[in-house]
């Protein structure tokens, strides 16, 4: 199944250069929340309403198969996201091999277009 995660495109070019994405979502990092927040294709727009409405950063969205993440062995778990729609997690640091696609991603309000 393809998931999503919408982030920063330093943080994804630093990934890239040490092998390792380590941010869960905006402002925070694996570390401070045990998981990468991620979403699937009709979670995005919303998750990105949510986090980065008016964000003037550059932005990007990976593009991952949870088949790819899970035989790698990191679980990926859909978990409720407070209001009982289920979003996959990743308990883990991403890899960027695990990649299959970025694709370039601005927010014009709280409107994605990507």
């Amino acid at each position: 199944m393809e998931i999503l995660h919408l982030t920063e495109r330093a943080h994804w070019d630093d990934a890239v250069r040490t092998g390792s994405y380590r941010w869960s979502t905006r402002g925070r990092t694996l570390e401070q929340v045990g998981f990468v927040h991620a979403s699937t294709r009709e979670q995005l727009p919303g998750v990105a309403a949510f986090l980065y409405t008016g964000a003037t950063e550059q932005l990007c969205v990976l593009v991952m198969e949870t088949d790819t993440i899970a035989a790698a062995g990191t679980r990926v778990a859909f978990e409720d996201g407070g209001k009982g729609e289920l979003y996959p997690h990743i308990y883990g640091p991403i890899d960027p091999a695990w990649v299959s696609d970025v694709r370039p991603a601005r927010m014009a309000g709280a409107d994605l277009s990507w």
